[in-house]
């Protein structure tokens, strides 16, 4: 079954939930981790009714297992890794890469319209080539592809603020600046004299995630105030990813987040991990995403959040005794 052009081509909540059903026989069948979490739990497969009782991964497994839905596990196009700084790092094995650059591609567009009306900025620590993050995989993608519009990364080793200033005076695309939280306090606290009002109408700031051991945690409130004041922009920009999901959800304000149409999310109760709990509780994020059916599309994260509506969902800080989430940062701190 040709689950990749399905996936992409989901529109209607009826069409992810047969979707959902085939792939997750698709896992029972040749996810052999998968299938051996679910015979731990007592659970049979063929007795789940409803989506929702799916039984959800923990995302631990993939710091100590090769998650494929293959009986082949050294068979894959790439390995992505995470950035936690204490601990085991999670390691996700994408078998077929292509999947994940299709969800790149059409996760943005699904919000924002072709890349190719945009310049994208990576604003990075350094240049070092990082082939096993995620996230700078995918920020290169669009740079690449839209690298006729000016897009490139914007390290801190070079010349910031002159780069920028020659960006920010061109006005024939769209200019959307993807950037790690602490990069992005780290320059507008050494560049603060460039804050001017012109920005408002010309970038769109796209934050990544937290601190990544580098700066003090704060809340997101925080820091979208900051980054507004300087950037002179009325809403800042989130994107929700991780090193085990091959998709992204975005906010375009308040860090209110809505999923491509192949991603779903629960909450799960704070105290027994198989419930769900109703809107505007908050609990643990677990997550459909059909886009990692050659791994585990069934995760269950170390995320607290929760939903707003069938649609929208927060997400609210990290557990207890988690590794910071991010992209692989250690090569380059």
């Amino acid at each position: 079954m040709n689950f990749k052009k399905k996936i992409f081509s989901i529109f209607s909540k009826k069409e992810f939930d047969n979707l959902t059903w085939d792939i997750f026989h698709y896992q029972i069948k040749n996810n052999k981790i998968y299938k051996n979490y679910l015979k731990s739990l007592e659970v049979d497969p063929f007795e789940i009714k409803n989506i929702s009782e799916i039984p959800f991964l923990p995302i631990s497994f993939f710091k100590t297992h090769r998650i494929l839905s293959s009986n082949i596990t050294d068979c894959y196009d790439i390995i992505f890794t995470s950035s936690g700084t204490t601990g085991i790092q999670s390691k996700h094995y994408v078998k077929n890469l292509s999947v994940y650059i299709d969800s790149i591609r059409k996760s943005f567009e699904f919000f924002y319209g072709p890349i190719e009306k945009f310049k994208f900025l990576g604003f990075f620590p350094t240049d070092t080539d990082i082939k096993n993050s995620s996230l700078i995989y995918m920020v290169k993608y669009l740079i690449q592809k839209t690298y006729q519009n000016g897009s490139h990364f914007v390290f801190s080793t070079y010349d910031q603020e002159g780069d920028f200033n020659l960006i920010l005076n061109q006005n024939d695309k769209n200019i959307l600046i993807f950037g790690l939280s602490f990069s992005l306090l780290d320059f507008i606290e050494k560049y603060n004299h460039l804050k001017q009002n012109e920005y408002q109408n010309k970038v769109i700031i796209m934050e990544t995630g937290g601190m990544k051991g580098k700066r003090k945690e704060i809340i997101r409130e925080e820091l979208h105030n900051l980054l507004k004041e300087f950037f002179c922009v009325k809403e800042i920009h989130s994107e929700y990813g991780m090193t085990e999901l091959l998709s992204q959800a975005y906010a375009k304000k308040n860090g209110i987040f809505r999923c491509p149409p192949w991603m779903r999310i629960y909450i799960r109760d704070a105290e027994d991990p198989f419930i769900h709990v109703d809107n505007n509780k908050i609990g643990g994020i677990d997550i459909i995403d059909l886009s990692n059916y050659l791994s585990c599309p069934f995760i269950s994260t170390e995320d607290f959040g929760k939903k707003i509506n069938e649609n929208e969902f927060e997400v609210l800080g990290r557990m207890d005794f988690s590794d910071m989430r991010g992209c692989n940062l250690m090569t380059i701190c």
